[in-house]
């Protein structure tokens, strides 16, 4: 089923409203409808959106907002409507509004960054009683939020259709409405990805579908049997509060794009001030592939500055009355003041300071709850590795043996292409900036590094193409590398990850698999092999009633399975990342 970028998004509500209104029958043939409808020409007229169903009967959308927010706006001409097939398909090949993002630390963002609220000093938080717990009210949502994405976990991707993933925006309505919006944003978030998935879109990650799945499904299990901070923390914000910060001289780095499975796209600058702090200016909003690729020479929505992005990461920016978010987002608010600024090298002050930490410090602070995930690092381009997802490439840091991966496949984005470039500058020493991978060895999503043949420039890998002439005269062609043995947590990884494509049923006959616990064990994954023997266990069970017949599945004991698998691989990755790269933080196998 595919999310179409022309419709305007529509809210949870709405979506559920609609598909619950259906009749069985007619619920049935909900996928075949959505299809049906993607394939119709879209016409936009102002805040209207029309699809021509045929040659006589047109959809109309109203979106006078920018969004879909009641069931009256959708209108259908055909016979049956209002209780046509065609209303209830439109939204659900829709965008799903969702104007919160929930962070890892349970703080949710604007996800509208290119026209942020005007930011205020936030208000002192409220003490929170350490025996306060959840509302009768947040007790059923959270309920409801574990029962609905653990349906879509028992289905995949493969089976999860319209009907299920309308389960679970109902769900994430209701506990948007019991104040959980840490819980709303993360089912959304799984909802937008499974439609990624069943439409083959380039900017789909499993990865990123399997953290939202175990963000959703962990806050919603951890919630009833939380209180005092754990609480606040699953609850989580509707926006990030901004809070001001003076005057500030920033010095740009480089900028990255934005195309997420979740239907949003744009760019996003890093700068640092002369403490060598971080800071972001983004432009974010719904889209596709074309906003990413575009934004980056868009102007940057701060102050009067008439920067781009592209510029804005080799130039610097001076603010006034700058309030700042805390994950260090500039806010754009009308009492802020920004003009152009002469830049910084790499290679010079103040900039040079990111690149003198320690790696295994940055490590460690990426690891922990340090305010972002990026490595500034010198390397030595070795050669290249085959991965399942593609090449990368293999580079010396101090004696480590690094991956560089490519920060994201979709064809329209230029960073897989650099790549393979860069793969044929064997010996090239560079300055790189990267995003922290977790897993069993040095691994990090290559951004931005120097021009391999021009001193002093450098390259934003995911909007900047490089081309063969840029390579230095004596580069060589890229040669394959020794693959370093490898912790067998992918045995585990590969299963969680199965999980979520292909449903509890792919997990019910483990065939080939069924040596892997043994494995685990003889390598010291003891934990690991019992998790893998519970989750094979429960995707197998299915008693009989006192007359022979089958029982429906246990499908909460079943997601609690994988979400216990889900976290024992995540934690135990980031103990074998911190080992692999030689810091002292990290989660212990």
């Amino acid at each position: 089923m595919s999310t179409s970028p022309e419709l305007p998004p529509v809210a949870p509500s709405v979506t559920a409203e609609l598909v619950e209104a259906l009749s069985p029958r007619l619920r049935k043939r909900l996928d075949a409808g959505v299809a049906k409808l993607a394939a119709r020409p879209v016409v936009r007229d102002g805040d209207t959106v029309r699809i021509a169903i045929d040659d006589d009967t047109d959809l109309e959308l109203h979106a006078p907002g920018g969004a879909v927010t009641s069931a009256d706006a959708v209108r259908c001409g055909c016979l049956l409507a209002p209780d046509c097939l065609h209303r209830a398909a439109a939204v659900s090949a829709a965008p799903v509004a969702q104007d919160i993002q929930a962070t890892p630390t349970g703080v949710a963002e604007d996800s509208q960054a290119q026209t942020p609220q005007t930011p205020a000093a936030s208000p002192e938080p409220r003490t929170q009683p350490e025996d306060e717990t959840p509302s009768p009210g947040q007790l059923t949502a959270a309920h409801a939020v574990f029962a609905a994405a653990a349906a879509v976990l028992e289905a995949g991707t493969d089976g999860a259709g319209a009907a299920l993933q309308a389960e679970l925006l109902r769900a994430a309505h209701t506990a948007r409405l019991a104040g959980l919006p840490r819980a709303a944003a993360a089912a959304v978030t799984v909802v937008t990805g499974v439609r990624a998935a069943r439409s083959a879109d380039p900017a789909y990650r499993l990865p990123d579908l399997v953290e939202a799945l175990r963000t959703v499904l962990g806050v919603a299990h951890r919630l009833p049997h939380a209180a005092g901070a754990e609480l606040v923390e699953l609850r989580g914000t509707v926006r990030q509060p901004y809070t001001p910060d003076g005057s500030l001289r920033l010095y740009g780095l480089f900028s990255e794009p934005v195309l997420t499975a979740t239907g949003y796209a744009g760019a996003v600058t890093w700068t640092a001030d002369a403490e060598g702090r971080l800071y972001t200016v983004s432009d974010v909003a719904p889209g596709g592939a074309g906003r990413a690729t575009g934004a980056a020479d868009r102007t940057v929505r701060i102050g009067d500055t008439a920067l781009t992005h592209r510029e804005l990461s080799r130039a610097g920016l001076a603010v006034s009355g700058a309030t700042v978010s805390p994950t260090g987002r500039l806010g754009a608010g009308a009492g802020v003041r920004a003009v152009r600024a002469s830049g910084a090298d790499w290679r010079g002050e103040p900039l040079e300071r990111l690149w003198a930490v320690p790696v295994a410090e940055q490590v460690a602070r990426a690891l922990g709850d340090g305010p972002h995930d990026l490595l500034f690092l010198d390397v030595t381009l070795v050669g290249t590795v085959r991965e399942a997802a593609g090449d990368c490439l293999l580079a010396d840091c101090d004696g480590l043996a690094l991956r560089l991966a490519a920060a994201h496949d979709d064809p329209a984005l230029p960073h897989r292409e650099n790549l393979r470039l860069l793969a044929a500058a064997r010996g090239s020493r560079l300055r790189i900036v990267a995003r922290l991978a977790p897993g069993p060895l040095p691994r990090a999503l290559l951004l931005a590094a120097e021009h391999p043949s021009q001193p002093g420039v450098r390259v934003d890998l995911g909007l900047d193409r490089l081309q063969r002439a840029d390579l230095p005269a004596s580069a060589a062609p890229p040669g394959a590398a020794p693959v370093p043995d490898e912790a067998p947590l992918h045995l585990l990884r590969r299963r969680v990850h199965q999980a979520v494509s292909g449903g509890r049923r792919v997990l019910a006959f483990p065939g080939g698999a069924a040596g892997d616990p043994a494995r685990l064990r003889r390598t010291g994954f003891a934990t690991g092999a019992a998790v893998l023997d519970e989750l094979h266990a429960t995707a197998a069970d299915r008693t009989r009633d006192a007359f022979g017949r089958l029982l429906p599945t246990d499908t909460p004991r079943f997601a609690r399975a994988w979400l216990a698998a889900a976290c024992y691989t995540g934690a135990v990755e980031r103990g074998l990342c911190a080992t692999a790269w030689g810091t002292r933080t990290g989660s212990q196998a």
